[in-house]
C-alpha cells in the first residue's frame, strides 16, 4: 500500500532544506536505499525511531515533527487484534505545561544554539545537562529559550515541558508546586504525589528516568527554587532567569550577548519588512544603536512600526534620540522596557536601589566602587557588595579585567529617572559633592608623583584615602586613566562652586603627567580652567604658568598652532608683569614652538636663542631644565632648515648639561633628558649621513622611553629609528620597526603616523624593486627629512 502522504511530505522538506538524499541518510543515520524508498511510497509506514531521526537531522520544530509523524502513522498496518500479553504502547500525555509559541522573526543566537544543539547530540544519561540562560532584562533571554526548545523538540520525543517560575513576583513559585505541576503533567495522578519537597524531586527524577523529555523552566528566582526541578536521564533542562544562579553548580551557560548592529537591523527588517528598510538604511542603523540593540528595545520599535505603516524610521530616530523621553517612546502595547527594568529593580534591597541610582551620577562610561560609595553614601566594603548583586541581577556590567561597573546605556536612563523621582534634590547635591571633592584630592595626589617641579606656593595635599592611594607612578597612571572623566568632571564642578585654589593646584600637579599623555585632547581644558581661575583670583604669576601649559595643549594636543602663538604670547605679558623669569623663558620658547609649525622656522630660531640666553643667566635648577628644552628645541630646528653641524654642537652642548646633572634633580629625570637630547644627537647625525654612528643614541633614546612606560615619546623615536635602519638597508628590522611604530602613532593620534606610512610604503616598493632585480643595494639616504616630534617642557 503506497504512503504518498508522507513521501510528499518528506520529499518537501528534503528539497527545501537543500540536503540531497546522501546528506539526509548520512545525518540520520539511515540507508540512501530506504531513504529513496520513503520518498517514492513503496516503504511503508516508517517507524518513530527513524522519524525522530529523520527531524532531527532536517531541524524541524515540534509542530512539524508532529505532522511528519501523523503522515508516517497513517502508513503504517493496524493490528486485527489486540494481545491479551502485550498492553499496547501508550502516547506521550496531553498536558497544560506545553512551549509557549515561538516566534517566526526570532533572529541571531546562533552560536548559543549551536551549543545547546551540541549539549542535546552528546546527551549523556548519567549526567542529564541543565543550561541556564541570564543576564540583564530585555536580552530575550525567555524567547531564545522558547525558540530553542521548539529546534530541539525532536531529539526529546517523549515530551517538552514549559513553566513559568514567576522569579520577578513577590512570591515566586516554590519549589514543591512546580514539582507538582510537572509531575500531573507528566502524568502522575494528585492521589500519588507525595507531600514533600525532596519526595516529589525524588519521584521527578524516577519518571524521567527513561524518557527523553525537555524541561523548560522560566524566569527562576534564585538557586534554591531550581535545584530540585531538573530532569533525569535523558533530559535536557533549559533555565532562564535575570540573576546569575551563579551558585548552580556544573552548569552550562550559552551567553547571550547584546545583537550586533546588523542583527538589530535584521531583527527589524523581519517584523516590519525589507522595503521600509531599504529606504531608511541609516535610520535603521540609527534605530538599532539608540535602543542599545537591547533585544526588547528593538523588537518594541519593530513592533511600533509595524503598526504604524505609514510612519518613517527616522521619525522615531529622532524620537529616541531625547534622551529624557527614550523610555517613554519604547512601548508598543504592553511591551515596555521601563516596565521589563521595573520589575529587577523592585527586588533589591534599599542599599542596592540606592548604589543603583546614584551610580547614575557618575562620570564617564563606567566608574569604580569607590565613585559608587561615595554616590551611595556607603561604606565601601558595603558598596561593593552591592555593586556585585546589581551585576549578578543583570543591572550592570561588570568590567572583564578592573574592579569597575557600567550600564547598559537604557539602563542608565532607567537609574536616572528612579534618582529624579526618588532622590531629594539636596541628596543628590551632596552626593555630587562628595564624590567630587574626594576625587580631585586623590586625583591631586596622583599627578604630584610625577611632579619633578612642585609649585612652591601649592596648597599640600594628601590622599583622600592612604590606605588605598596609588604608592607608585604606575599605579598612580592606571588610576588617572581610568579615572579620567570622573575627575575631569570634578574639576569642572570645582571651577563652578568657586574652588580656584583647587583648581590651580590640581592643574599644576597634573602638568607633568600631561607630558606622558599628550595625545589627550582634554588638556587644554584642563589649563584653560587653571587660567580662568587663576584670573578670577588675579594671579598674574598662575596665570602665566597656566597660559604656558596651554599653549603647550594647542601646540601638542590640538595641533591648533596659532592659537598656541596668541597664548604663549598672553603667557610672556603675565610672565614679565609678574617678575617670573623662568617663564619669561618658557613663553619664548613655547610660542617658537608655534612659528615653527607655522612653517615661520627663521623667527622661531630667533625667539628660541633669546630664550636661551635669557635661561643661561637664571640661576636654579628649574631654569637648567628649561634651558635643556630650549636648547633641544633649538637643535631641531636649524637641523630641518639644513644647519645639521650646527644643531650637532648644540645638542652635545645639552648633553654636557644632563651629564654633569642638575643639583637637586633626581638621576631619573635628568635621563629622561638625556635621553630626550641622545634621540635629537641621533637625528643630527642621520641629517648627516651618518646612519651607524646614528643608530646607537636611537636605541638609547627608545630603551630610556619604553623603560619609563612614555609611548608618546617612545613611538617617534622607535620611527626615527626605523628610518635610519632603512637607510642602513636592514630592510626586515626596518620593517618590524616601522610597522610597531606606525600602529602605535596612529593609537596615539600622533601625525607622525603619515611620515611611518610613507616610509613603508618606499620599502614596500623597494622590496618589490629587489624581487625583480634578484639582488639589493644599499639606500642612497636622500631623505633625510626630520620629522616634528615631542619635547619636555
Amino acid at each position: 500500500m503506497s504512503n504518498g502522504g508522507f513521501a510528499e511530505r518528506l520529499y518537501a522538506l528534503r528539497t527545501g532544506a537543500k540536503l540531497s538524499q546522501e546528506e539526509l541518510a548520512r545525518a540520520a543515520g539511515v540507508s540512501v536505499r530506504a531513504l529513496s524508498d520513503m520518498e517514492r511510497g513503496r516503504s511503508r509506514g516508517p517507524q518513530r525511531r527513524t522519524v525522530q531521526a529523520l527531524a532531527a537531522a532536517l531541524g524541524l520544530d515540534a509542530t512539524e515533527l508532529r505532522e511528519l509523524g501523523r503522515a508516517a502513522e497513517s502508513g503504517r498496518p493496524r493490528p486485527a487484534a489486540r494481545s491479551v500479553n502485550r498492553p499496547a504502547a501508550q502516547p506521550a500525555p496531553r498536558h497544560n505545561l506545553e512551549l509557549p509559541r515561538d516566534l517566526g522573526d526570532f533572529t541571531a543566537r546562533g552560536a548559543a544554539l549551536h551549543r545547546l544543539r551540541a549539549l542535546a547530540e552528546d546527551l549523556d544519561p548519567g549526567h542529564p545537562p541543565v543550561a541556564v540562560v541570564c543576564g540583564q532584562p530585555g536580552l530575550g533571554k525567555t524567547a531564545f529559550a522558547i525558540h530553542a526548545a521548539h529546534c530541539l523538540a525532536p531529539r526529546f520525543p517523549d515530551g517538552q515541558y514549559a513553566i513559568d517560575l514567576r522569579g520577578m513576583d513577590l512570591q515566586p513559585t516554590p519549589p514543591r508546586d512546580a514539582l507538582a505541576r510537572l509531575l500531573r503533567a507528566l502524568g502522575v495522578a494528585d492521589g500519588a504525589l507525595p507531600t514533600t519537597t525532596d519526595d516529589r524531586s525524588g519521584l521527578l527524577r524516577s519518571v524521567l528516568r527513561d524518557r527523553r523529555v525537555l524541561l523548560l523552566l522560566d524566569n527562576a528566582a534564585d538557586e534554591a527554587q531550581v535545584r530540585p526541578l531538573p530532569g533525569h536521564g535523558p533530559s535536557l533542562t533549559l533555565i532562564t532567569s535575570r540573576n546569575t544562579l551563579a551558585g548552580l553548580e556544573s552548569v552550562h551557560r550559552p551567553e547571550l550577548a547584546l545583537l550586533r548592529r546588523e542583527e538589530a537591523v535584521e531583527l527589524l527588517t523581519r517584523v516590519i519588512g525589507p522595503e521600509r528598510i531599504q529606504r531608511e538604511s541609516q535610520a535603521a542603523r540609527d534605530l538599532a544603536d539608540l535602543c542599545g540593540r537591547l533585544p526588547l528595545a528593538v523588537r518594541i520599535a519593530a513592533q511600533r512600526l509595524a503598526s504604524r505603516p505609514h510612519e518613517h524610521l527616522g521619525k522615531l530616530v529622532t524620537q529616541l534620540a531625547e534622551d529624557t523621553t527614550r523610555l517613554d517612546t519604547l512601548q508598543a502595547g504592553s511591551l515596555q522596557v521601563r516596565a521589563a527594568f521595573s520589575l529587577s529593580y523592585r527586588q533589591l534591597p534599599p542599599p542596592a536601589r540606592t548604589l543603583f541610582r546614584r551610580a547614575s551620577l557618575a562620570a564617564g562610561p563606567d566608574f569604580s566602587c569607590q565613585s559608587a560609595a561615595l554616590l551611595a553614601d556607603l561604606p565601601l566594603r558595603q558598596a561593593t557588595g552591592c555593586a556585585q548583586d546589581l551585576a549578578d541581577a543583570g543591572l550592570l556590567q561588570p568590567h572583564p579585567t578592573a574592579d569597575r561597573y557600567r550600564f547598559h546605556d537604557l539602563l542608565r536612563l532607567f537609574a536616572a529617572e528612579r534618582l529624579a523621582e526618588e532622590d531629594e534634590p539636596a541628596h543628590i547635591t551632596a552626593a555630587e559633592n562628595r564624590v567630587n571633592l574626594w576625587t580631585l584630592h586623590r586625583a591631586t595626589a596622583a599627578a604630584r608623583l610625577f611632579d619633578t617641579e612642585p609649585h612652591p606656593d601649592a596648597t599640600p595635599t594628601c590622599d583622600p584615602d592612604p590606605a588605598t592611594a596609588p604608592a607608585d607612578q604606575e599605579q598612580a597612571r592606571i588610576w588617572l586613566e581610568a579615572e579620567r572623566a570622573q575627575w575631569l568632571t570634578a574639576l569642572d564642578r570645582a571651577q563652578g562652586r568657586g574652588l580656584h585654589q583647587q583648581v590651580i593646584d590640581t592643574a599644576e600637579a597634573m602638568h607633568w603627567f600631561s607630558d606622558r599623555t599628550p595625545h589627550w585632547e582634554l588638556w587644554a581644558q584642563v589649563f584653560q580652567w587653571a587660567v580662568n581661575s587663576a584670573r578670577t583670583l588675579g594671579s598674574r604669576r598662575d596665570e602665566a604658568v597656566h597660559l604656558n601649559y596651554l599653549a603647550w595643549a594647542y601646540n601638542m594636543c590640538l595641533y591648533d598652532h596659532a592659537s598656541a602663538l596668541t597664548t604663549a604670547q598672553d603667557a610672556l605679558g603675565a610672565a614679565r608683569e609678574s617678575g617670573d623669569q623662568l617663564q619669561v623663558g618658557w613663553a619664548l620658547g613655547y610660542a617658537a614652538g608655534a612659528l615653527h609649525r607655522l612653517g615661520r622656522t627663521e623667527e622661531s630660531i630667533t625667539r628660541l636663542q633669546e630664550a636661551a640666553h635669557h635661561l643661561n643667566h637664571q640661576t636654579g635648577a628649574p631654569s637648567r631644565l628649561a634651558e635643556l628644552t630650549v636648547l633641544n628645541t633649538l637643535g631641531q630646528h636649524m637641523r630641518q632648515v639644513g644647519r645639521a653641524p650646527e644643531a650637532l654642537t648644540i645638542h652635545r652642548r645639552s648633553e654636557a648639561i644632563c651629564r654633569a646633572g642638575v643639583p637637586g634633580k633626581p638621576p631619573e629625570l635628568i635621563g629622561l633628558y638625556l635621553a630626550v637630547t641622545r634621540q635629537h644627537i641621533g637625528n643630527d647625525l642621520a641629517a648627516l649621513h651618518r646612519w651607524n654612528d646614528a643608530e646607537d643614541p636611537l636605541r638609547y633614546a627608545l630603551t630610556h622611553f619604553e623603560a619609563a612606560r612614555m609611548p608618546a615619546w617612545s613611538e617617534p623615536a622607535r620611527l626615527d629609528l626605523g628610518i635610519v635602519l632603512h637607510r642602513l638597508t636592514r630592510h626586515h628590522e626596518a620593517h618590524t620597526t616601522l610597522t610597531t611604530a606606525h600602529d602605535a602613532l596612529v593609537r596615539l593620534n600622533n601625525p607622525r603616523h603619515v611620515e611611518a606610512a610613507n616610509e613603508l610604503h618606499e620599502l614596500h616598493e623597494l622590496h618589490e624593486v629587489f624581487d625583480v632585480a634578484g639582488h639589493s643595494t644599499d639606500s642612497d639616504g636622500s631623505d633625510t627629512r626630520p620629522p616634528n616630534r615631542s619635547r619636555l617642557r
